[in-house]
Order: C-alpha cells, then structure tokens, then sequence
C-alpha cells in the first residue's frame, strides 16, 4: 500500500525524522490559510498523486507550464497555483499518459538547501536483510544513479539479529560527505527512520531528497512510503490512510473478492491459482508470440463464486481479446473452477475465445461440466498447449 508525501512526513515526524512544516489543502482557500499560517517568506505547493517526477510533470491542456512542484514566495502566488493545480491531471513519467488528478495540494515551508543527497530503507531480497542505500546523487532517479554511476551508492546492510547500531548510521553519513554537527544530525535521521521502517512495517522508505540545510541540519525534503499489506492488520491507523481514488478500480474491486489482480498490457486474459504457476503461466504466453493482460492468482480455497467474479474482473478489460485459465488442483477442486467458468461464461456473453487447461483433484469432473456447457470453450492438455492455443485463437479472432 503507498500513500502520499504528506502522510508519510507526519508519521516519520512521530519518530524523530526531521521534516519540514506544511499542511494539507483539498480547496484554494484551504491553501491560502495553510501558507498564512506558515508565514513564509518562501512557500512550496506540492501535488499530492501516488507517482514520482511531479515537478517534472506537466498538467494535461498546459503542457508548456509549470510542474506539479513549485516555490512561490506569496501567499497570492500560492493562491495562484493553487487554482492552476486542483482539479487538473497531472502527467508525470510514472503516471503514464493518462495521468492522475490533483485532489489535494501539500504547502509546506521553503527551505535553504545546501546539499542534495538520497537515503532509502527497504528489504534486500537476495541477502534476506534490511538495506539502507544512501547516494550524494539527491534528486535524481536512483535507477539512473546506478546505471551510471554506481560507485556512488551506498549500501549498508542490517543484521536482523541485532538490528541497526550506531556504527551503521555513522557509516551512512560518513559515506554521505557529511562533516562536524551534519554526522550527528545524519546520525539521529538515519536512526529514526530505520524505527519507522521496522515499526510500521514497511516495504520501503525512501527520502529523495534528503537535504543538507545551509544551518546544517538534515532534513527530509520528501517522503515516500510502501508498506506491506499482509502487515496492515497491525496498523489500523495506516491502513486508513489508504486514498482509493489513487488506485486501480479494477484492482480494488478483484482486493474486495480476496482475489490477487494485477492489470498489465496484454491482450491475453489469465486466471490461475497460485502466484508461481500464475507467473508460468504468463511466461509461457509470451514464449509463444502473445502478451498477458493481467495477473490474476484466485488462491488456494476460491470458490465458485470467487471465480465468477474473477471471471468478470478479467472481462471488464477492454484490451482482452482472449482467456486462458490455469489451473491446478490441489487444495482447490477443478469442478468448482469448472462452475465458475460456465457460471461466468454466461452471466457476461462471453465473446472471446477461452482456453482452459485443469489437472488435479476432480479433473474428469470438471473438464466434463464444460463439455456438457454447451460453450465454445477449448480444453487444453498441458500449459504449452494451452498457452498455443490462446495465442492462436486470439490471431485467428483478430
């Protein structure tokens, strides 16, 4: 689960991380007020969407404007760009060109840089530890950083055993160029926002930029926040963080019928149980010359109804022009995957080729409930053929 700038400042603000002041406006004159309270002399007026490269970015009809960042030094100019930015889509690298609509603003104080550096908290899969990455490369894309130039990132790794010492935050602010009272105020920043990260259970935190101020003091210039959705049970309060509107329609629906939906690019509809064979799956569509349009894993225990609305979820994608369903039963029972495909099948007209490969428990039962369907639908011996046959109806249906 992600959320925005602003929320994640004020909870990294209960740890300890220094940030800057700011407020939270969803009208204009909520803006005005905020920068009234601040009291300036500098101000910057932030877009609140869940996507990176706002200030880069440019709202839709106004290409040739400003960005969805921008430091003003008045109250009137932050009333200005206030009424510029509510209510537009802003298009940045990360939001496609589709965009996302501006429904909140973030004022916050202006504030003397110095120094520009990046610093991130997140799970290191391969060492199955927690990383601290830091740069001096702020600002820029951290991808770009290491492509280019990767002797210029830090990396200092966590032993679960004993978790963060000193030494570690002192190894990242040495390694940052950070001098006299700057190791120190590095030091408490690094502490406390590995904390958050522990605590909250997120997935990753990561500062970009994080500043040097003219004074000294390190200071969180923005915030992002990732956290691990099997954990939110524990944090009912970050859970209700959660904005919908930033998120996937579709995959909020299939999160409401326990179902795992990931929209892709494809044309090619899948629905599997289990993420690994869901992957296979996946791969092996584009082995044989076609693209998947989702991912979508029903799980272990689904039932028939599950699988109807997995079914629906898949074709209320305009791109789909093809299904091909995986399944193996273990746990789950091929008849009831069987029922829930005619079930489905019928409920929506369905209009494009569908392929369906079963093995497992209640195999001859299931693959009969489709032959006596009445359906157009192909069976499929193993996942290549399965995965060849899709591909084909879908070039012959073209």
């Amino acid at each position: 689960m992600n959320i925005h700038e602003y929320q994640g400042k004020q909870l990294l603000a209960k740890y300890g991380v220094a940030v800057p002041k700011g407020k939270v406006a969803y009208t204009v004159d909520e803006a005005v007020s905020a920068a009234q309270e601040l009291g300036g002399p500098v101000f910057v007026v932030k877009s609140q969407i869940h996507a990176g490269g706002r200030g880069a970015g440019k709202f839709k009809g106004n290409e040739g404007g400003k960005g969805g960042v921008r430091v003003v030094k008045s109250v009137d100019d932050v009333k200005a760009s206030a009424a510029e930015m509510l209510g537009q889509v802003l298009v940045t690298k990360q939001t496609g060109p589709e965009g996302k609509e501006v429904k909140r603003l973030y004022i916050e104080e202006g504030c003397d840089i110095a120094r520009e550096l990046y610093l991130s908290v997140l799970l290191d899969r391969d060492s199955s530890r927690i990383v601290i990455m830091a740069s001096t490369e702020g600002g820029m894309d951290i991808e770009d950083v290491a492509h280019n130039t990767p002797e210029k990132i830090i990396k200092v790794f966590i032993d679960p055993a004993t978790g963060i010492q000193a030494f570690h935050a002192r190894q990242v602010a040495f390694g940052l160029g950070l001098e006299g009272n700057q190791v120190k105020s590095g030091v408490k920043f690094v502490m406390a926002l590995y904390k958050a990260f522990m605590d909250l259970d997120c997935s990753l935190v990561e500062i970009n930029p994080l500043v040097v101020t003219g004074s000294g003091d390190v200071i969180a210039l923005d915030a992002k926040m990732n956290f691990d959705d099997n954990a939110l049970f524990r944090h009912k309060d970050v859970a209700e963080l959660r904005d919908e509107d930033e998120e996937d329609p579709t995959e909020l629906e299939a999160a409401k019928h326990e179902l795992n939906y990931i929209k892709l690019d494809g044309s090619i509809g899948c629905m599997v149980n289990g993420a690994g064979l869901a992957m296979a799956t996946m791969d092996i569509i584009q082995l044989e010359g076609g693209s998947p349009a989702n991912f979508l894993d029903v799980g272990g225990g689904a039932t028939k109804e599950r699988v109807t609305e997995a079914f629906k979820i898949i074709l209320s994608d305009p791109n789909v022009e093809g299904i091909l369903v995986n399944i193996f039963g273990g746990i789950m029972r091929c008849d009831v995957i069987a029922e829930g495909v005619v079930a489905a099948a019928k409920e929506v007209s369905l209009s494009v080729p569908l392929v369906v490969r079963l093995e497992g428990t209640n195999v001859e039962k299931g693959k009969q409930i489709l032959a006596d369907s009445g359906l157009p639908i192909k069976s499929a011996d193993d996942l290549g053929d399965a995965a060849r046959k899709i591909v084909q109806a879908v070039k012959e249906a073209a």
